[in-house]
């Protein structure tokens, strides 16, 4: 039965997930130190500022205490205005230092983001392409963007939040023992209870955070596949509004309970706590009202002694879950250098030399190559295409033919044998150098939401405005483009849909052109154009394909007839070559195939 299984997308993605590291230790705090380490001056700057907030977080209840005890009974309106004046000219030196030590912060949390971002998309460019076809593009995105701007809380909240508590602290308990060494004891007798059930919580909330990101990865998944362009078409053609609203509901709903669960665990824990901030200062009213009584504290000294239980309480109550906080910022950084940690696609050898003086000698030595082990996709393909040649290669969908061409710019490395360029084995040679000087132009063309011009440029960023028209006028798409209102500077949409097939076609083989390669692999190039516009294409490419070898891949035949060489791939391999003419008088696979076409295109132009 077909109904019941998961969506198909969801089957392909476990059948061909990518070989990733799995997480099975902390994340080493010298990795997350050193994305810290570019920002010293500005992260000593904020130390120095909340130790400074602290020691002026002292003063107010000291004047209070002055007021009480000494100006007030004195009846010194003198020292009661410096006390009032020391309590405002405090607040604003505080409130500047907040400032500026937030302006740090930010400087300290964007450069950290922007450069782990930077980081993490220059390492997803270096993936294979196996990495992007078993990965969903929402997954990807949802590590770029959501889990790097929790690095931002990591920075500017969590480390912030530990170092100025821990001053606070420190400060605080040194005060207080000066004011009263026994109100001082039995304050600091609370805070253990703040303590002891912190383990299990962070433990808990570990899970939860988890299994909580491991569910945005799907929403962002389900989101970018569904309100793409490709996507939103599908749904409608099939009318699967319904199911898709169910599934998102489904899902945002289990979202719903893990948010719920995380926002729950530790209540009881959290509300103890919050207790003990109510308490702990009510033990101190009795215990100085005590002693005040006995004529052996001043009921100033207990009133700046509570005013500084709130600057020991509440941090202590805070750093209470310091753990937690530290756990959940392990967890961010542990999907982060998950992602860093992941091997690229095949690494550059240390020797690895510059492929110059390109000649286009494209030779493949007894090539086996499988995507998985249990899917064999070429199995001993040797063939060689002489510089300038057109070599085309024929046959039933998916017996190989975009396999061989993308061996060729090293998207993918053979298991076994060697693919040479110019006699060099291409995994010698630079990944920059060799793909430099090769072009190529696939099925599916892809545009940026950007101009025309901006398109064309992305193959050759200095190009002419001269040079631009000529790719696109050898394409045969300049007239279009130069008939409309904007010209060179209309912007195509997203992934080009403004455009027609035919032309978004065109103009990726103008971007091609622009780049100038000396190798061209051209896979099903003209198979999006309708007769006319195909014709115009070929009879274009002719005087371009000189001095360059072409790799095309053609179902139409008779794209390909004044090939210098023509290939049939079956199950994998070579199983014919030759020129047109030689492989139809050999009558084999090539000639069974050139005159199915031949018969279906005639069946086509008889008139029903």
């Amino acid at each position: 039965m077909l109904g019941g299984g998961p969506p198909v997308h969801m089957m392909w993605s476990s059948m061909y997930s990518p070989d990733r590291p799995k997480v099975t230790r902390r994340v080493e705090l010298r990795r997350i130190l050193a994305f810290f380490r570019p920002y010293l001056a500005q992260e000593t700057l904020v130390l120095v500022c909340i130790l400074v907030g602290a020691l002026l977080g002292l003063l107010p209840p000291l004047f209070t205490k002055w007021l009480i005890d000494d100006a007030i009974p004195a009846h010194d309106t003198h020292r009661l205005a410096l006390n009032v004046g020391g309590m405002v000219a405090t607040a604003l030196v505080s409130g500047v230092i907040g400032v500026y030590q937030g302006y740090l912060n930010s400087v300290v949390g964007e450069g950290i983001m922007r450069d782990i971002r930077t980081s993490l998309v220059n390492h997803l460019h270096t993936m294979p392409l196996s990495f992007f076809t078993s990965t969903k593009t929402g997954e990807i995105m949802n590590r770029v963007s959501s889990d790097v701007d929790n690095v931002d809380n990591v920075v500017t909240g969590t480390l912030v939040s530990i170092v100025t508590n821990v001053f606070t602290m420190v400060t605080t308990v040194v005060t207080i023992f000066v004011l009263d060494w026994r109100l001082a004891l039995l304050s600091l007798a609370i805070i253990p209870l703040m303590i002891l059930p912190l383990s299990p919580v962070g433990r808990r909330m570990y899970n939860i955070r988890k299994k909580t990101r491991e569910k945005r990865d799907e929403i962002e998944s389900i989101t970018q596949e569904t309100l793409s362009i490709s996507g939103i078409t599908l749904i409608k053609s099939f009318v699967r509004e319904a199911f898709e609203r169910s599934r998102f509901y489904r899902v945002g709903t289990d979202l719903m309970g893990l948010e719920i669960r995380l926002a729950m665990v530790g209540r009881w824990f959290i509300a103890a706590i919050t207790a003990m901030v109510v308490i702990g200062p009510a033990i101190v009213w009795f215990a100085g009202g005590w002693l005040a009584i006995q004529g052996e504290l001043k009921v100033g000294t207990i009133v700046a002694f509570v005013a500084y239980l709130g600057r020991l309480y509440t941090p202590a109550s805070a750093l209470a879950g310091v753990q937690v906080q530290i756990v959940s910022a392990f967890a961010v950084f542990e999907r982060i250098f998950e992602y860093l940690d992941m091997t690229p696609e095949g690494a550059e050898r240390p020797n690895a030399s510059v492929l110059q003086a390109v000649r286009g000698n494209v030779e493949f030595d007894d090539v086996h190559f499988s995507y998985t082990p249990e899917r064999t996709a070429l199995d001993g393909v040797s063939f060689r295409i002489a510089p300038g040649q057109m070599a085309a290669f024929v046959g039933p969908s998916g017996a190989g033919k975009t396999t061989i061409t993308q061996l060729v710019p090293r998207f993918y490395d053979p298991q076994q044998g060697a693919v040479r360029v110019d006699g060099h084995d291409v995994r010698d040679v630079t990944l920059a150098s060799l793909r430099e000087n090769v072009g190529i132009v696939t099925q599916e063309t892809y545009l940026f939401h950007d101009t025309i011009a901006a398109n064309l440029r992305y193959a050759r960023p200095d190009a002419t405005d001269a040079e631009v028209i000529a790719a696109a006028r050898a394409a045969n798409i300049h007239e279009f483009v130069a008939s409309l209102p904007d010209g060179y500077e209309t912007i195509v949409g997203e992934r080009g849909h403004k455009l027609s097939g035919g032309e978004r076609q065109r103009l990726a083989i103008a971007r091609v052109l622009l780049k100038n390669p000396r190798i061209l692999i051209l896979d099903e190039a003209t198979s999006a154009l309708d007769s006319a516009n195909e014709a115009a294409i070929q009879a274009a490419l002719v005087p371009l394909m000189e001095g360059r070898t072409s790799l095309v891949i053609a179902h139409r035949l008779s794209t390909i007839l004044d090939a210098d060489v023509i290939f049939v791939v079956e199950g994998g391999r070579i199983v014919e070559h030759g020129s047109h003419d030689e492989l139809l008088a050999r009558d084999g696979a090539y000639a069974q195939l050139y005159w199915k076409q031949f018969r279906d295109r005639a069946v086509e132009a008889i008139p029903s």
